[in-house]
This record gives C-alpha cells, structure tokens and sequence, in this order.
C-alpha cells in the first residue's frame, strides 16, 4: 500500500504548481509553509536539484476538529503535497494519504477526520 496519493501531469512545474493550488483552494485547503526543496539544497550545501516544493496544505476546519480529537497531531500537520519535475515538461504531484498516516493511531474519531482528507486530496489530485 503506497503511502501518498499521485499524479503525473503533461505540464510544465509552474503551470502544475498554479493547478495544484487552485485545485486545493476548492477543496477548502490553504498553503500555511511552501519549501522550494531545489533552492534550499543550493543554498545550503551547493548542489543543483531538480524542480521540487513542498506545499504544507491546511484545511483549517479539518485541522480543528483533528485537534480536539488528538492534541499531538500537530506532529503530522500540515498536510503535504509535493510537485517535482520529471523533465520533458512532466510534472508529479504527490500528497500524503492521511488515512494512511494516521491510520496507525488507535483513534475512531481521527479515522473519520482522516477519510474526509483523503478524499478532498483525492479529489484535487483526480482534477489535474
């Protein structure tokens, strides 16, 4: 069982990035952090990356009820989608499955929070 959600797209990075997150934006999600992983990786130790973010997504009313649910879930928000180039104008878009992640926890009331997730990524990733 895979552990993100994904989606190969004939677009170039910034043309998927725009997708990516207006789709989110439908489905309730604001960006809170974003990680230009290629910048970072220059910066700091010198080497040349591909195109990579990391998008930190955040539906704020899904969080909430996650947290009244379970105070240490804070470890394991925000939600993380990634876009990476593939090269030759392809793009991927990866999201954590929530479901899966929080699928370890011994807690019902996460599990629904959790499947509500995964199904709005679900269907951000299935309108690329």
């Amino acid at each position: 069982m895979s552990y993100y959600l994904n989606k190969i797209l004939d677009s170039s990075f910034e043309e998927t990035i725009k997708k990516v997150l207006e789709e989110l934006k439908k489905e309730g999600f604001g960006i809170i952090t974003e990680i230009d992983v290629q910048a970072t990786l220059k910066n700091k130790i010198g080497v040349d990356f591909r195109n990579y973010r990391i998008l930190g997504a955040c539906n704020p009313s899904f969080a909430y009820q996650a947290l009244q649910v379970e105070d240490k879930i804070g470890t394991m928000l925000p939600c993380n989608v990634i876009v990476q180039s593939l090269g030759d104008k392809r793009t991927e878009v990866a999201a954590i499955d929530p479901l899966l992640a929080m699928g370890r926890l011994d807690n019902q009331g996460l599990l629904q929070i959790a499947r509500q997730v995964q199904n709005k990524l679900k269907n951000v990733i299935s309108r690329l």
